[in-house]
């Protein structure tokens, strides 16, 4: 057995220098502080076997040479050796050296590569890639904590089957390749084999197809012939007929015409009798005329003589009233004669009355003398006062000048204050007009708003109104959709009524504290757990809910004094509710029942939960009577379960299965439902009806917009006129203002100026009082002397005394003279009217002599008339009898003619009847060539292999033609142009040409229709095959060569990759699997061993047993006095000495020369610790060489050698070694161990 002598390092990592580790012993013990360098050594040894840095704990190789981590290296390289010896006791030193970057590989001096390097290092044991010698700090616990994948790696590694991984996975996956070509051919070779024998059976239907196409062709071609052979023999028939027709109609047209030919001479002699008829009738009227005229003017003159007659007498009696007129016209002359002279007989004894009264009245009388003198004096005051009278004459001018001008200007005062009031009520009526269009535009714009607020208040409405109208329509047929699926019967019983009553009074008498009935309080959450729910609830389906248990005694109280039924109560306060198993919850497949259960109330929601809780307790809902039996019964605890069926599973073993009114008690859930829908129906219809209700604003919204139109026009010709008047005002205000102010100006100047003419006025008619006081002065003295000598004391009086007699005479005169004049002409008046009335007297008699005249004239002319009326009478009479004549002879020839009339007709009546039956067998022809047509476009059409004895099928019109369609000239010639069209027949049956009946030919023709229409059957219910299935049948069998050639080829691809794959899957399991069973019979022995138990187990176990290396490795434990259980659930130590086990199991397979353990006993406590140096000294005394970090005494203290690390600081921590061997010392337990078998000896 190898083993590792000494390590020698220079100048790597914490070593400065060369320095030796060792000699190691057996058991050696590495001991040291913390940081003194002791992980470096196992670096050292990681460094030696060929690791790379970064596994180190460096970046790069130069990082590991001395001092290079503080910048300042010891040297330029670093070298770890180590010496190895074998079991002869040979030597080899494998040497790594660093140079710059890089590595040297030296076995016993001689320089290696690295691959030759790491084969030479397995040949004595020790696999790097494996690590099957170290074992760093904390690898045991994280071997612990690995999960299977991981266990799975780590064996790969040590049974070096990871080298098989990657053509593993190449040659897997060129077979999967390889397979899914072979599929992919396959499923081509199948689909193409398919495809052949799909083409070879299409071959055959379409050969079917065809067969039966000819078969049809043939009867459609038989069919043709047939009819067209039909419609020939009817033809040439209708033909034959038509011309028979022909004959006989020009016959009778022949004898028609001849008869025609004697009407026409009856009707012409007829014709002459009429108008001789006629003539004699015209003659007639014209004497009639004539003694009408006679008659009329016969009358018109009697009419005349008597009007004359009339009017004489009427002129005799006009003329005896004139007379009497007259009469009396000229006694009013005479009158009027009598009063003149009598008018002038008065006015002369009043003018005699009048002298005397004067004479007698006045004592001044002037003589001639006098008055000569009183005339000349007169005129002698007017010479002196004659400038003064001027004067006076020129002032009163000027005084009446002036008053005309005050008149003026009062009157251009007035029409100024006029103008002014004018311009002023103009002003303010446009100022008033301009405040009420601003008033009226205000309104208006008011009223708008309103209407546009109204308007869109209305819209908004009737919008949102029509949107949740819809919403609403489409929710009730929701609802209505719901309600017709429900299928529920929602009569109420009376006992369900008097209980919902009931239940309504509680809840008036106590609202806070009766919250329901529990069905109605809560409910499934799916319809599919009514069942089970309802089964569960029980006699508490219609328990009344209540807040206390006071409450549910005077709930019962009450019941009882109403004497209703019995009713069940369930107190929260008084029920006793156990807690609920949260385990259950975690049963595969099945729910608690109280989790199916939802609150429907929004109050008093904890509360209900209580009561769901008490009634529901740990029940488990499961989907089948299977699953919840075994939830029931096939458990460690025993479960109260139900299934959804209603099948309920107790804890005693009692079942109960759904009785047959347990559907009946759930429907209540569902009735719950209808009712709610029935409610929410009830609320939409409500709501749809205030809808239809809104929808009448419609026509209040139209008003309104009418009315915001109107108000909008409105406000817009006012703002026009507004607009307008706020012109004009601006263009004419000013000028209206400087008229008003030019009117006020010129009436103030106007006002000055009247006062002005009157002051001027005034002191004119002062100035004219002083001139006519100055006159009366002047005519005083003049005549001073006169009044003297006539004895009055001013002439003033005299001639005021003069003037007033004879102003009285005068007016006296004047009225007689008026009197005289008026009288006069009266008389004059009425002196005219009388020889104006005889003149008219004179013209009346000779008017009535010249109606005499004119009377015995009209005589004359009456007499004369009398003979013409009689000439014309008698004229008349003797026409009328020539009429009778002619009459009879008119009524003659009639009868003739009619006789002739009618025998025409009945001559005419049969060649009608021939020409209709001509037209009918012209139509039945037309028809004949019509069906004849269309049966040779149909055979054109359905390409029917017809033959013809001359013309071609191609030159028939491609139109076809039907009986409605009218004959024109195109179809005559299309006609023609195919009778040229001779059918040869050869090609006919026998049968159809030896039929003579129609009948024989229709049930001919109908027998070829039925077969005919018996095979298109077939042909229609017949899928239509591929009809070029023949043309690719070799198409499809070389394809299905070319498909299995390739199948072939890729089937021997398959046979080579999968060789080839399960060589290297050999291979690969071959090497897991003996490392894998290696371990897992040693790792027990290991374990029990290391527990020193025999109880204790280690069990290796692999998921995937045909190839354990693609799936995890189970790593199970049983510690001594403990169950079976998981590497989880064990303890720290535990999971220590489970991993060391391991780890020893897993070097026993791939032994190395050493093994090295840093600081394994970290999680193990002073018992464990024991146990596992005790197993370390005897495998290292047996089997291997074994090499531990540890600070615990309990570990190194029994070692056969100490290695103590310790660290000094230079410049850089520096690490020195100091070895002691034990080996000197033996331990007691070894001492009492050989005593003890020393006396075993000697006792044998």
């Amino acid at each position: 057995m190898g083993y590792l002598k000494q390590m020698d390092i220079e100048n790597f990592k914490s070593w400065r220098g060369r320095s030796v580790i060792g000699p190691f012993t057996r058991f050696s013990c590495i001991i040291g502080t913390n940081g003194s360098g002791k992980s470096n050594l196992m670096d050292a040894l990681s460094f030696a076997m060929g690791e790379r840095a970064s596994a180190l704990r460096v970046k790069q190789l130069r990082d590991l040479i001395h001092g290079a981590h503080v910048g300042r290296p010891a040297s330029d390289s670093a070298s770890v050796a180590l010496r190895c010896c074998d079991p002869r006791g040979r030597e080899s030193v494998f040497r790594r050296r660093i140079v710059g970057n890089s590595s040297e590989y030296f076995i016993n001096n001689v320089q290696f590569t690295l691959t030759k390097y790491l084969e030479e290092l397995e040949m004595i044991g020790i696999v790097p890639k494996a690590q099957n010698c170290l074992v760093f700090q904390g690898t045991v616990e994280s071997i612990a904590l690995k999960d299977p994948k991981e266990r799975t790696k780590m064996f790969e590694c040590i049974s070096q089957s990871k080298e098989f991984a990657a053509e593993y996975n190449r040659k897997r996956e060129a077979l999967l390749k390889a397979q899914e070509d072979t599929q992919f051919h396959f499923n081509k070779k199948k689909s193409a084999t398919a495809e052949r024998k799909q083409m070879f059976r299409d071959k055959v239907e379409a050969q079917k197809h065809q067969a039966l196409l000819d078969e049809v062709q043939e009867k459609r071609l038989q069919l043709k012939l047939a009819e067209l052979y039909q419609n020939k023999q009817g033809l040439d028939a209708l033909i034959d007929i038509l011309r028979g027709k022909q004959r006989a109609a020009g016959e009778q047209k022949e004898e028609l015409v001849s008869r025609e030919q004697a009407v026409k001479t009856c009707k012409k002699e007829h014709g002459r009798l009429s108008r001789e008829q006629q003539h004699l009738e015209k003659e007639i009227r014209a004497q009639e005329h004539v003694q009408s005229q006679c008659n009329s003017q016969f009358i018109k003159a009697k009419v005349n003589s008597s009007h004359l007659t009339k009017k004489m007498e009427q002129g005799r009696d006009a003329l005896m009233k004139a007379q009497k007129h007259l009469v009396s016209k000229e006694k009013e002359v005479a009158e009027g004669k009598q009063q003149i002279e009598e008018l002038e007989k008065s006015w002369r004894t009043y003018e005699k009355a009048a002298q005397e009264k004067v004479s007698r009245e006045r004592d001044v009388q002037l003589d001639e003398d006098q008055l000569k003198r009183y005339r000349e004096l007169k005129e002698l005051a007017h010479q002196q006062g004659a400038g003064l009278s001027q004067q006076a004459e020129k002032i009163n001018w000027e005084v009446r000048s002036v008053y005309e001008k005050i008149d003026f200007n009062q009157r251009r005062k007035k029409e100024v204050e006029a103008a002014v009031r004018g311009n002023q009520a103009q002003l303010e009526d446009l100022m008033n007009r301009a405040e009420k269009l601003e008033e009226y535009t205000k309104n208006c714009s008011s009223t708008l708003d309103e209407c546009r607020r109204q308007e869109e208040s209305l819209s908004r409405e009737l919008e949102q109104g029509r949107r949740r109208s819809e919403e609403v329509t489409q929710d009730l047929g929701q609802v209505l959709e719901e309600l017709r699926n429900a299928r529920l019967d929602s009569h109420e019983s009376k006992r369900r009524l008097q209980r919902k009553e009931l239940l309504e009074n509680l809840v008036r008498l106590y609202p806070e504290a009766v919250y329901g009935r529990l069905s109605d309080l809560c409910s499934p959450i799916h319809k599919k757990y009514q069942l089970a729910v309802t089964k569960v609830f029980g006699r508490y389906m219609s328990a009344i809910v209540v807040s206390s248990e006071k409450v549910a005694r005077e709930c019962i109280g009450f019941i009882k004094d109403e004497r209703a039924e019995p009713e069940t109560f369930l107190p929260i306060d008084y029920l006793d509710v156990s807690p609920l198993n949260e385990r259950l919850r975690t049963v595969p497949g099945a729910k608690m029942l109280v989790d199916v259960v939802q609150i429907n109330a929004a109050v008093g929601a904890n509360q209900l939960r209580k009561a769901v809780h008490f009634v529901c307790g740990n029940t488990l809902v499961c989907e089948t009577i299977k699953e919840a039996k075994a939830v029931a019964f096939d458990r460690r605890e025993r479960n109260k379960t139900v299934s959804l069926d209603g099948t309920l599973f107790s804890k005693s073993g009692v079942i109960s299965g759904g009785s047959s009114d347990l559907r009946s008690k759930a429907r209540c859930w569902d009735e719950k439902a209808v009712v709610q829908l029935k409610e929410r129906k009830e609320q939409l219809t409500a709501e749809l009806r205030d809808f239809m209700r809104l929808k009448r604003k419609e026509s209040d919204l139209k008003q309104i917009v009418a009315q915001a139109q109107g108000a909008k026009t409105r406000l817009k010709y006012a703002k026009l006129d507004l607009d307008n008047i706020r012109k004009k005002s601006l263009a004419d205000a000013a000028g209206w203002f400087q008229e008003i102010s030019r009117l006020e100006s010129e009436r103030a100047n106007l006002d000055c100026q009247i006062q002005m003419q009157q002051e001027s006025v005034e002191i004119k008619e002062a100035e004219m009082k002083k001139i006519r006081e100055q006159i009366e002065q002047i005519e005083r003295s003049v005549f001073a002397d006169f009044c003297a000598e006539i004895g009055v004391d001013n002439i003033r009086e005299y001639e005021q005394e003069h003037l007033k007699q004879r102003m009285e005479l005068d007016t006296k005169r004047l009225e007689f003279e008026t009197q005289r004049t008026r009288l006069g002409a009266q008389l004059e008046y009425e002196q005219k009217q009388a020889d104006q009335q005889k003149k008219k007297l004179g013209k009346m008699e000779e008017s009535i002599e010249r109606i005499e005249a004119m009377i015995a004239e009209e005589k004359r002319g009456e007499r004369n008339l009398l003979m013409d009326v009689e000439e014309a009478q008698n004229r008349l009479t003797e026409l009328k009898k020539q009429l009778l004549l002619k009459k009879s002879q008119v009524a003659d020839a009639k009868a003739e003619l009619e006789l002739k009339s009618r025998s025409i007709q009945e001559v005419n009546k049969e060649f009608v009847k021939l020409q209709r039956e001509v037209m009918s067998a012209e139509t039945a022809l037309e028809q004949k060539h019509m069906a004849r047509h269309n049966l040779l476009l149909a055979c054109k059409i359905q390409a029917l292999p017809i033959t013809l004895l001359s013309g071609n099928l191609n030159d028939i019109s491609k139109v076809q033609l039907d009986p409605e369609s009218e004959s024109t000239f195109t179809t005559l010639d299309l006609y023609d142009r195919e009778a040229q069209l001779v059918v040869d027949y050869s090609g006919l049956a026998a049968e159809p040409r030896g039929l003579q009946t129609e009948e024989q030919v229709e049930a001919y023709l109908h027998r070829l229709r039925e077969e005919l229409a018996s095979v298109e059957a077939l042909l229609y219910h017949t899928t239509a095959p591929n009809m070029k299935a023949l043309e690719k049948v070799r198409e499809v069998k070389d394809k299905f060569q070319d498909v299995a050639e390739a199948f072939d080829a890729s089937t021997k691809v398959v046979r080579n990759c999968s060789q080839e794959f399960e060589e290297v899957k050999s291979q690969r399991f071959q090497r897991f699997s003996k490392c894998f069973e290696h371990v897992s019979v040693v790792i027990d022995q290991i374990y029990k061993r290391m527990c020193r138990n025999s109880s204790a187990q280690a069990i290796l176990s692999a998921d995937n047993p045909d190839e354990p290396y693609l799936g995890g490795i189970n790593y199970s434990c049983v510690a001594p006095g403990k169950r079976f259980t998981s590497m989880d659930n064990l303890s720290g130590g535990e999971k220590a000495i489970a991993s060391l086990a391991l780890l020893f199991a897993i070097h026993s397979f791939c032994p190395a020369p050493f093994f090295v353990l840093d600081e394994v006993d970290a999680a193990l406590d002073n018992t464990n610790i024991g146990k596992v140096t005790s197993f370390l000294r005897e495998e290292s005394s047996s089997n291997m060489q074994i090499i531990v970090i540890s600070l615990k005494e309990e570990f190194f203290s029994k070692a056969d050698a100490l290695l103590g690390v310790y660290s000094v600081y230079e410049d850089c921590m520096v690490s020195h070694i100091l070895t002691l061997d034990l080996r000197p010392y033996p331990l007691a337990e070894e001492d009492r161990e050989k005593q003890t078998h020393g006396e075993r000896i000697r006792l044998v």
